[in-house]
C-alpha cells in the first residue's frame, strides 16, 4: 500500500531539505525545522535528546571534557544543520518528547499528548532547540532540551512505556535495532552458532548478548576491553565466556576470542574495529556492524584483503518489531537490566 506523499517526496521529506537540492533529508547539509506541518507529518515537542555514543565520544574527546564546549557544539550542529548531525562521525541519536500536532494524513498512529521516543535519527530529523540546552550538564548522552521536532509520513516513533523510567527506556531503544537483528540472525542459522560480541558490556552489546542466547545460540563470548568491564560482564552471568582486548587491535581480538565464531556482533563505539571482527570469524559465517564508528570500506577491503568468506552486515536500526523485543529483554531479565544501568545510571524515575 503506497504511503502519504510519496509520489511528492513528503512522505520521505524532501520538501525540507534546504540544500543540495535532490537528496534525502538523512544526506542533506541543512533541513527546514519549520514547526507548521503538512497534513503527514507529526511535531513533537521536545523533552531530552538521546546522542549516540560515537558522536558524543567524539565531542567529548574533542573539546577535552569541556562541558561548556560540547554544549556550545551540539547548539552549534542544530542551529546550523536543522538536525543534530555530528559532521565528523556523520551520526546522531534519537529523542523522546510530547506529541504537540498530528497532520490528517499521518499514518503513524499518534495522537497529540503521546509521549514518544522516535525511532528515526536525529540526522535526518528536523529538529529546533529553543533553551540553549541551560537543563545539560555536557557530561552524558541525554541531553534535556527543549524545543521541537518533525516526522515524516516514513519516520518511526513509539509509544513509551509505562512501566520503566523515561531516561531507561529512552536508552533502551536508541540501540533497539541490535539486539533485534541479532536475535533475528542468530535464529536464521538454526544451528546453534557460537556468537561472540565486541563492546558486550556496552548498551547495545549486553542487549545482544541476551538476544543471542535467547535465538538459540550455543555459546556466546563477550569481548570488553578493561579488567573492571570483564569483571562486570561475567559477574552477569550474560556471556559463557568474557575475554579481555582491544577491539582495536586484530591479533589481539583473533587471539582472544580462539576458536573463531559463527557469528560476530559488533558494538565498539571507537573506530578501527572492523578487521578484528573479521579475523575472529569463521569462513562462511556473518559480521555484524552496529557501531556508527565503523568504516564500511575499511570492512570491506579489509575482508577481501584478509581472503575472508564472511557476510557483512550493516546493522541499519531498524528491524520490525525492535523496540518491543529490546524492551522486554530489560524486563524480564535482571542481568540485563542491572548491566544496562550501570552503564547508563539510567534506572530512576524522571
Amino acid at each position: 500500500m503506497a504511503m502519504t506523499g510519496v509520489g511528492t517526496g513528503t512522505a520521505v521529506g524532501l520538501h525540507r531539505v534546504l540544500e543540495p537540492a535532490g537528496v534525502l533529508p538523512q544526506a542533506a547539509l541543512r533541513l527546514d525545522p519549520d514547526p507548521r506541518i503538512r497534513p503527514d507529518e507529526v511535531r513533537i515537542g521536545v523533552e531530552r535528546l538521546n546522542l549516540d555514543a560515537a558522536s558524543y565520544r567524539q565531542l567529548h574527546t574533542a573539546h577535552g571534557g569541556d562541558a561548556d564546549a560540547i554544549r556550545a557544539e551540539v547548539l552549534r550542529i542544530i542551529g546550523e544543520r536543522g538536525k543534530m548531525h555530528n559532521p565528523v562521525t556523520g551520526s546522531g541519536g534519537m529523542l523522546v518528547g510530547v506529541v504537540e500536532e498530528t497532520g490528517p494524513d499521518s499514518p503513524l498512529g499518534l495522537e497529540p499528548g503521546d509521549r514518544v521516543a522516535t525511532l528515526v535519527s536525529l540526522t535526518l530529523t528536523p529538529l529546533a532547540v529553543t533553551d540553549g540546552l541551560a537543563e545539560w550538564d555536557g557530561r552524558s548522552e541525554q541531553v534535556p532540551a527543549r524545543g521541537h521536532a518533525i516526522l515524516f509520513a516514513r519516520s518511526i516513533a513509539a509509544v513509551l512505556p509505562d512501566d520503566l523510567p523515561v531516561p531507561l527506556a529512552l536508552a533502551v531503544m536508541d540501540v533497539c535495532g541490535a539486539p533485534a537483528l541479532t536475535h533475528r540472525v542468530v535464529s536464521a542459522r538454526g544451528d546453534g552458532p557460537v556468537v561472540v560480541v565486541l563492546g558486550a558490556a556496552g548498551k547495545s552489546g549486553c542487549l545482544s548478548l541476551a538476544a543471542a542466547r535467547r535465538a538459540g545460540a550455543s555459546r556466546v563470548i563477550g569481548l570488553v576491553p578493561t579488567a573492571e568491564e570483564e569483571k562486570r560482564l561475567a559477574a552477569s552471568g550474560l556471556a559463557d565466556t568474557v575475554v579481555r582486548a582491544d577491539a582495536r587491535d586484530p591479533v589481539a581480538v583473533a587471539a582472544a576470542v580462539g576458536e573463531p565464531a559463527d557469528i560476530t556482533v559488533v558494538c565498539v563505539d571507537v573506530p578501527g574495529c572492523e578487521h578484528g571482527a573479521i579475523l575472529a570469524t569463521a569462513p562462511g559465517g556473518t559480521v555484524v556492524f552496529f557501531s556508527m564508528a565503523t568504516s564500511f570500506p575499511a570492512a570491506a577491503l579489509g575482508a577481501e584483503g584478509l581472503a575472508a568468506d564472511v557476510t557483512m552486515l550493516i546493522g541499519n536500526g531498524y528491524v520490525p518489531g525492535h523496540a518491543e523485543t529490546a524492551l522486554e529483554l530489560v524486563r524480564s531479565d535482571s542481568a540485563v537490566r542491572a548491566l544496562f544501568t550501570s552503564r547508563t545510571g539510567t534506572d530512576s524515575a524522571e
